[in-house]
């Protein structure tokens, strides 16, 4: 891999290829934000740095969505103590987040509402749970990946998948089948 070496061409064409990716992986476990696009730049600038020592023990899309995830999770970590320092007031997600509503037309407010629900709910699950979810379930890697990934078994990684499939069941029960209808 002509990257490793340092040409900066090919490790351009990385990016390219790969950007998608770890962006969709980033933004499953910290929201559409100004810091995960922070976060996919920095895995770029991450792997720029640990390629000559990549070893190949997994694949090349194995690794740069490691780098990924423990770079969100850290992020999550820095969210999390500056919330404990900062509290929020009014217009709390469920992870205590600020949401600003998004100006949408009356056609437009029920997928959004759906998608901002489903948004807000994961992104309430602990970071181990967010994570598994996002692999599994939105990248669309196999259990086996998930693990290899997670540096995880597999044994846990469903564990994981099935404790946060109860969790957003629960976060989006309300959403789901139009409520407490009186009848």
């Amino acid at each position: 891999m002509a990257a490793r070496t340092g040409d900066r061409g090919a490790f351009g064409q990385l990016v390219k290829r790969h950007a998608d990716r770890v962006a969709t992986t980033v933004k499953g476990m910290l929201g559409d934000s100004p810091e995960a696009e922070d976060v996919s730049q920095e895995t770029f600038v991450r792997l720029f740095h640990s390629l000559k020592t990549f070893r190949g023990d997994s694949k090349f899309g194995t690794y740069l969505t490691r780098i990924a995830i423990n770079l969100s999770i850290n992020e999550l970590r820095r969210r999390k103590r500056h919330d404990i320092l900062y509290a929020p007031t009014g217009g709390r997600s469920y992870d205590g987040k600020h949401i600003a509503p998004d100006p949408v037309s009356e056609f437009e407010y029920d997928a959004t509402e759906s998608r901002d629900a489903v948004r807000t709910a994961i992104a309430s699950l602990k970071p181990r749970l967010r994570a598994v979810i996002v692999l599994r379930l939105i990248d669309g890697y196999s259990t086996k990946e998930t693990a290899g990934i997670l540096k995880i078994p597999q044994g846990t990684v469903l564990s994981r998948l099935s404790r946060a499939q109860l969790k957003l069941k629960e976060l989006l029960a309300p959403h789901v089948g139009g409520g407490n209808d009186e009848g």
